[in-house]
């Protein structure tokens, strides 16, 4: 595996689309014989994974069954829920209990782990043992928003590895440096990112965006990074991203032959009714038979749109049913590329539609 790509696949069955993108990637190679390794899911709340907060079970259960059939033993899955929320009420409501079981694999909650305080950029931290202590730490974050630092994927998800008394620190410290200075304490081996249908602007969920969209990469940085150009987000926008490469984290460069798409978005179903505010930015958008990460790109174009004021003044098109038609409007993706407007991709980055969206 080429330690600098980004493997990206579509489809809804996340079990089986974490262990294409394992596969693809050979990870069994780059972990050492014999190592412990830990998987640190999001777990932020008590929440099904289809309200958009928490990583899906089937990431588990793919990643699980990856390792054990490459001879892996040592397999642990951790994670601290936010200071509200109890982790063992999450880890239930998510389904991971059953993952355990199944796979005969212990869950720990990091908030009962013992702490060793390691030095960062920032100050200080006091660090979960048993984060720093595995040999490869896999990452398993939702690439969704939050309502603070506009994103969170794979960097921010490490916030799950300190005690409830350094999350509140990390809050008071206005959030950016630390979660850039705990990048260069702790970084995990893999990074594998649930994009199935994260939340378009909260972290606790309710407005889900369905991607239905996979990432794995080894560098945090870069995998936040086209993170941000997926939301329609700027580097500017979420800085603890720079942060973390100017304190030597990783790398923010995503050159075009980086990614590695394994299929194609029309492999994923069609989007699904949206709720919220999500039907909200969509009222005024024509679809027909749109796939999802088309979609989600829309949405969250529109959504960034809202955001800074920019005002939708053109009629939108978007999916398969416009294919060979020209309506006078902007077409999103290419199956559109007839409008008289059309933002290219198969499917386009969020950030392709906010600019066209600006034009406009």
């Amino acid at each position: 595996m080429n330690m600098k790509k980004i493997y990206e696949i579509y489809g809804s069955d996340a079990h089986e689309m974490t262990l294409a993108l394992l596969r693809a990637a050979n990870i069994k190679d780059i972990i050492p014989a014999g190592a412990s390794v830990a998987l640190k899911p999001n777990l932020v709340v008590a929440a099904h994974p289809e309200d958009g907060a928490t990583t899906h079970p089937g990431v588990l259960s793919g990643c699980i069954e990856y390792l054990q059939d490459a001879g892996f033993a040592d397999i642990i899955v951790m994670e601290g829920s936010w200071v509200g929320d109890r982790t063992d009420r999450a880890m239930k409501t998510a389904g991971y209990d059953e993952v355990c079981r199944h796979y005969h694999v212990p869950f720990y909650d990091l908030k009962k782990e013992k702490t060793r305080t390691v030095e960062t950029p920032l100050r200080p931290m006091e660090i979960t043992c048993r984060a720093l202590d595995t040999a490869f730490l896999i990452d398993l974050p939702v690439l969704k928003g939050h309502c603070q630092t506009m994103m969170t994927c794979a960097l921010k998800n490490l916030k799950g590895c300190l005690p409830d008394r350094e999350k509140r620190r990390f809050h008071a410290d206005g959030l950016i440096r630390p979660i850039a200075a705990l990048a260069c304490a702790l970084r995990p081996s893999l990074v594998i990112v649930d994009s199935i249908c994260g939340d378009l602007n909260f972290e606790e969920g309710g407005n889900p965006v369905h991607t239905n969209r996979m990432l794995l990469g080894t560098d945090p940085v870069q995998i936040d990074a086209y993170g941000c150009s997926l939301m329609g987000l700027q580097l500017e926008d979420v800085p603890y991203i720079r942060l973390a490469e100017q304190w030597g984290a990783g790398s923010t460069v995503i050159r075009p032959d980086d990614i590695i798409t394994l299929n194609e978005p029309t492999a994923a179903e069609c989007y699904p009714a949206p709720s919220g505010l999500v039907r909200q930015l969509t009222r005024d958008v024509r679809a027909d038979r749109a796939c999802s990460a088309c979609y989600a790109a829309l949405v969250r174009g529109l959504y960034q749109a809202r955001e800074e004021g920019t005002a939708v003044r053109d009629k939108l098109v978007i999916g398969q049913g416009w294919r060979g038609q020209t309506p006078d409007a902007l077409g999103i993706g290419n199956c559109c590329s007839g409008a008289a407007r059309c933002v290219k991709g198969c499917p386009p980055t969020a950030a392709d539609v906010l600019n066209a969206l600006r034009e406009l």
